[in-house]
């Protein structure tokens, strides 16, 4: 099927592969299929959506093992792993969209909001354009350190419109915000290697820029100095359905490390 649909492309850019670590299929079968596709386009892009376990919401006791070897596998085989979690995705779903019992659609919402808000650039014209490769480039310093942390701004939920104005200090400001992040791990007990932010909708360059250099300025203390200039930024004139404006976030940093050691432990 893959070699099939990889024929019918004019130009392959890559692959983007949603697995959770958590249960066998996601873990043992994503893999596979992952070093699997690696070992038949070794040039092209490999893009993971991956869902972390975490220990508060749990459903099996095998987690922790099927994370950790699939872990293995995506350092090697992937080129970019963007990692949600699920703890973090119900502590928004609760605090920000104060929902009292989530469901699994809710979640999927919130997880599909960021992917739409990655591929945006490959998917609609836009004023500074983005893709697979690109983001690769700019985000990751070291082959192996490809895991990141993703974001979006502003956050609502299924069904409902945000009818309030944003505007683009605020999405920076949010995007930005640890309440914010699908990973629960909190940015400010690491540092920035590199992040990236994808704005969507009718946003002007100049605005965005100045934010930027604002929130590098403010924040100089997380991000490495040993990288200058490690933000980037893409512009996508379309929005999302729904939105005048919306901001995706990703960012590679040093305090991803929580997900992993929650995962050890």
């Amino acid at each position: 099927v893959v070699r099939r649909e990889a024929e019918g492309c004019d130009s392959l850019q890559g692959f983007q592969i949603t697995h959770s670590l958590g249960g066998g299929t996601g873990a043992g079968m994503g893999t596979l299929l992952i070093s699997k596709i690696r070992e038949e386009f070794p040039d092209r892009m490999m893009a993971t959506f991956s869902v972390v376990p975490s220990p508060k919401v749990s459903d099996t006791v095998v987690e922790p093992y099927n994370a950790t070897l699939s872990v293995h596998q995506l350092v090697e085989h992937s080129d970019e792993t963007f990692c949600i979690d699920n703890e973090a995705l119900y502590d928004i779903c609760m605090r920000t969209l104060k929902l009292s019992n989530p469901s699994y659609g809710d979640l999927n919402h919130l997880v599909s909001a960021v992917m739409s808000g990655v591929s945006t650039s490959l998917r609609f014209p836009g004023q500074l354009n983005s893709d697979l490769r690109k983001l690769a480039v700019n985000m990751v310093p070291f082959p192996r350190l490809h895991f990141f942390m993703v974001g979006f701004a502003p956050l609502t939920s299924r069904g409902a419109h945000s009818f309030r104005a944003v505007s683009v200090p605020e999405l920076t400001q949010q995007m930005f915000d640890p309440k914010n992040m699908m990973a629960a791990s909190d940015f400010r007990n690491g540092r920035y290697l590199t992040c990236s932010a994808i704005f969507r909708g009718k946003v002007s360059m100049k605005e965005v820029e100045d934010q930027m250099r604002n929130i590098q300025n403010k924040n100089q203390s997380y991000f490495v100095e040993w990288i200058p200039n490690n933000v980037q930024t893409a512009l996508c004139s379309i929005p999302p359905r729904g939105l005048k404006m919306s901001a995706t976030f990703v960012g590679n940093s040093t305090s991803i490390q929580e997900l992993f050691k929650r995962v050890g432990d």
